[in-house]
């Protein structure tokens, strides 16, 4: 079974301690990883520092060619990559499969994107001045990466930041580290200089302490819980670094009573139950008008039930497990809960990780499961008078990551999106996420954007000169 060391400067290097991997369906180990501690975060910082001044003044061709390289790697051996990535996360392998493909195209993106990172020239009032804006790589980069996308939510953080000529340093979820070190790997191997990307998994807290702290790390990037975000947010102001924090999210869902219900159903299911639920833009919350409520409730149920819940690689599964037993209990409380105060269950609660779709139906706004994310595959469904509750209900919310509206009216939709306090709104969509756009939250749901040529802007600092001519 193979240990992947840390990989700092350009080398791999193996720490007196190991990190298993374990597979979420029955616990066996799937790899191991060298477990890093403040020294290894510190060398990978110092790395990282001494190969920006070489990395930062390559050209945006030098830097493109190398991103192109490294897609091209990734695409040749996707199949395996796809494979480890549902041994240590879950996901059915063609979920897996169509996320090694999400994730190599932000690498192609940046690769382009890296080319078009332009300056300006402004008229000055004084006729003997020259006014000069120009764009640099803010430095080294700290990405922090959750366990429910291991590699698009490295390549989405870290192909813009080497397209803009900064150097990172890595620090995947310790539950799904091993792909994230098969996409370094491959990095190494099309040439990559030491330095420009390094990667360590440990002790979440010591780490981040540790990049928190040093006034080298110019920028934090992180993707998970609001929590763990606020205390990242927090620890950076003491340096004044630059943050990007994609952060939690609890998706209001509305469908009018001129939606498509067999189209609403079909698209809700395919966003909620992907992953297992396990992502931050799934359809949380359910509103749907009172005179479509039940006819919509049986259409989505019974194709709720088709759904296959098994190993990840076996063939016809459509959803894998969740990633631990606390993922489990999480749902069983909110589940609990929605009943206690007279919700109706359709389906059964769990009593292992392989979860079976759960819906709830007669739900109101007091319910837990209303107003906490869920990160599972239950689906609470609340009957609504019409679009100007919708919109309260969807908004009396501490997030505002994603929003999904389903109506066949033009005007309505344009209504809701622009009412909707949410920095993706997906009108008949539920599967917005595309490497083009920007992806990122309003309220509590974060501070930035990735992709599109937004991404790119995060990860430069502008800088402006005044220039003074004698004659």
């Amino acid at each position: 079974m193979h240990t992947f060391g840390v990989y700092i400067d350009g080398e791999w290097q193996q720490t007196p301690n190991i990190l298993k991997v374990m597979n979420p369906v029955d616990n066996s180990t799937v790899g191991n990883v060298a477990k890093a501690g403040e020294n290894e975060a510190l060398a990978a910082v110092h790395a990282a520092q001494q190969a920006l001044d070489s990395w930062s003044v390559t050209t945006a061709y030098e830097r493109a060619n190398l991103l192109k390289l490294w897609y091209e790697a990734i695409e040749q051996e996707k199949i395996d990559i796809a494979k480890t990535l549902t041994m240590e996360q879950g996901k059915p392998l063609k979920e897996a499969i169509s996320e090694i493909d999400y994730a190599n195209q932000f690498i192609l993106w940046y690769a382009e994107e890296a080319k078009r990172v332009y300056g300006e020239t402004i008229p000055s009032l004084d006729k003997s001045k020259r006014i000069i804006v120009n764009k640099k790589p803010i430095g080294v980069v700290a990405a922090i990466t959750p366990w429910n996308f291991p590699a698009a939510m490295i390549t989405r953080k870290v192909s813009p930041a080497l397209a803009a000529g900064c150097t990172v340093v890595i620090k995947p979820s310790e539950l799904t580290p091993l792909t994230a070190y098969r996409l370094v790997l491959l990095a190494d191997k099309v040439g990559f200089p030491k330095g420009v990307i390094n990667i360590v998994t440990g002790d979440p807290i010591k780490i981040g302490d540790i990049w928190l702290n040093d006034k080298r790390v110019r920028k934090i990037t992180f993707t998970g819980s609001t929590p763990v975000g606020k205390y990242l947010m927090k620890g950076a102001s003491y340096t004044v670094k630059k943050v990007s924090l994609e952060l939690g999210g609890h998706a209001p869902t509305i469908v009018l009573k001129d939606a498509d219900l067999d189209f609403a159903a079909e698209t809700i299911l395919a966003g909620k139950f992907r992953n297992a639920g396990q992502t931050c833009v799934c359809p949380n919350r359910i509103y749907v008008q009172k005179e479509v409520v039940e006819k919509f409730i049986d259409i989505f149920s019974k194709k709720a039930k088709k759904l296959v819940v098994g190993n990840g690689l076996d063939e016809g599964v459509d959803m894998g497990p969740l990633i631990s037993d606390q993922a489990v209990h999480k749902v069983i409380k909110q589940v609990q809960d929605a009943v206690d105060k007279g919700a109706t269950l359709i389906g059964e609660l769990p009593g292992s990780r392989m979860v079976k779709p759960i819906i709830l139906t007669n739900v109101n706004n007091e319910m837990r499961c209303m107003n906490e994310e869920t990160f599972g595959p239950l689906a609470p469904i609340m009957s609504i008078e019409d679009e100007e509750e919708a919109i309260r209900l969807a908004n009396n919310s501490e997030y505002g990551l994603a929003a999904y509206v389903f109506t066949s009216h033009l005007e309505k939709a344009f209504k809701l999106s622009e009412a909707l306090e949410y920095g993706i709104v997906g009108i008949n969509d539920t599967l917005p996420s595309i490497v083009q756009a920007p992806f990122g939250g309003m309220k509590q749901s974060g501070i930035g954007r990735e992709g599109g040529h937004h991404g790119l802007d995060e990860f430069l600092e502008i800088q402006y000169v005044s220039m003074k001519l004698h004659s």
